[in-house]
């Protein structure tokens, strides 16, 4: 599988990437500078991401450990560029519920909001999800019953209103 090949995977699966990206870090912008640099590892590894038994999991995982990466640099939590543009990546939806969850899920630690975001926006069983993130079965499960425990506190108590960037 050469370029051809590459640029068409990209293509076909680029909108799926950017709305996982964006669910992991609750910023159109993030989202896409996040799917440019998975893209980028995966051309990079190409020659051996095409020859893995699921293409789309290999793509998954470097797009999660991605984000993971940039959660642990200093450089995000000193550069924070949202606000300074005013064109949203997206229209946005006026629903109530939905820029709850988004707060919520912003609000969970990055761990916790990937295993959430594996488990049920992705639909990966845990045992994906645990290699997926690198880890065992039960801090998978432990991860995900306190992102969903934490969730239905903050979803119960008081809406959270997302940014004009979620």
């Amino acid at each position: 599988m050469g370029d051809a090949e590459f640029t068409e995977y990209v293509t076909a699966r680029a909108s799926w990437l950017r709305k996982v990206a964006y669910l992991l870090c609750g910023d159109w912008h993030r989202a896409d500078d996040l799917v440019q640099t998975g893209v980028t590892k995966l051309y990079t590894n190409w020659h051996r991401a095409n020859k893995a038994w699921n293409l789309d999991g290999y793509v998954r995982k470097t797009l999660v450990n991605t984000f993971l990466a940039e959660q642990r640099s200093s450089w995000q939590r000193l550069v924070d560029l949202r606000g300074t543009d005013d064109d949203p990546a997206t229209p946005e939806l006026d629903r109530e519920a939905v820029l709850d969850l988004r707060g919520a899920l912003a609000a969970l630690p990055p761990r916790q909001r990937a295993a959430v975001v594996l488990r049920y926006y992705c639909d990966l069983p845990v045992d994906e999800v645990a290699r997926t993130l690198g880890c065992s079965l039960g801090t998978v499960k432990s991860q995900t019953a306190r992102g969903l425990q934490t969730l239905r506190r903050l979803l119960e108590s008081q809406p959270i209103t997302a940014t004009p960037e979620s």
